[in-house]
């Protein structure tokens, strides 16, 4: 059994380590109501945006050129775009969107389609490299305030430290046009609430033209033309749809590390609680057996 100092050793270590977590779930806490209110701020732009592309998708028809990111064409090669944290303690956030990512890509590679990883994140990197596919290209410490080229001036307004997407978007385009991937897929962890969150892996590209009996605005004037229109709109929105998922996976991890923190925390809480009652009863013990030597050398003083 334990020593009542290695107890006490251990406890302090538990309470420690319980300092630590408490300090995390506080800051994961205050980042994470800040990643809600910016995924809950954009969402309905980039949904809107979302539809506006497969509106505008259905145009092509009428073209007399394509525009490069709405063109179809049999896929044998595949780029996902995967979205993880550069941290951990997140309970299984990063876990459960790699086993999501992984599942897509064995049924690409069953179909004979090659995959290349587009990397965000240090996790989702970090486990491709040891049992992926090939990694195309890796972006790391983007932070919690990343920020669209397409949108303007907002890194601007906040900070030095923000950072645009714009290569990632510009990079993942390119190839495509390119020929390099006949098809994108963004991998990313979707926010719905505080205890749920749901790994996504979608299509982005070639755009997708809204469904047939989704009624379009009758009364659209593109000024000068439409292919004008196309040229200018859809790789911007490609680069709101790409930021979005970001802004997703952002909020989805501070929710994640919040409740990991917070068990850890209670863990924590009740091994002290256990190792507290195992301290007093060995004490309580050390206490009985020097009571009992004290008392046993009192009998045998009397005896003589």
């Amino acid at each position: 059994m334990a020593t009542t100092r290695e107890i006490r050793r251990r406890i302090r270590s538990v309470k420690s380590i319980a300092q630590v977590t408490r300090a995390m779930e506080a800051v994961s806490a205050s980042k994470m109501r800040r990643a809600q209110a910016q995924v809950q701020a954009t969402r309905p732009y980039a949904e809107r945006a979302q539809a506006m592309l497969g509106f505008l998708a259905r145009l092509r028809a009428t073209e007399a050129r394509e525009n490069p990111l709405l063109q179809k064409r049999p896929i044998n090669k595949v780029g996902l775009v995967l979205i993880t944290a550069d941290r951990g303690l997140a309970g299984g956030l990063n876990s459960n969107m790699i086993r999501a990512a992984v599942k897509s890509i064995r049924q690409w590679q069953q179909e004979g389609v090659t995959v290349e990883i587009i990397a965000m994140g240090r996790k989702g990197r970090d486990w491709m490299r040891r049992f992926g596919p090939p990694i195309r290209a890796e972006f790391t410490g983007i932070g919690d305030r990343p920020v669209s080229s397409f949108v303007g001036t907002l890194a601007e307004h906040q900070g030095s430290h923000a950072t645009s997407i714009g290569p990632i978007a510009r990079l993942v385009v390119d190839d495509f046009i390119a020929g390099r991937y006949d098809a994108v897929f963004v991998g990313f962890t979707r926010f719905w609430n505080t205890v749920r969150q749901e790994p996504v892996v979608r299509q982005l590209l070639p755009i997708e033209p809204e469904e047939e009996s989704v009624s379009m605005a009758a009364d659209y004037i593109f000024e000068p033309d439409v292919a004008t229109v196309l040229d200018a709109v859809l790789y911007g929105f490609t680069e709101v749809e790409i930021l979005q998922a970001l802004f997703e996976a952002i909020a989805s991890e501070y929710s994640a590390r919040m409740v990991a923190m917070r068990n850890a925390t209670d863990a924590a809480d009740e091994l002290i609680g256990d190792l507290t009652l195992t301290y007093n009863k060995v004490r309580q013990a050390s206490i009985t057996m020097s009571l009992l030597d004290i008392i046993g050398a009192a009998t045998a003083v009397q005896a003589e």
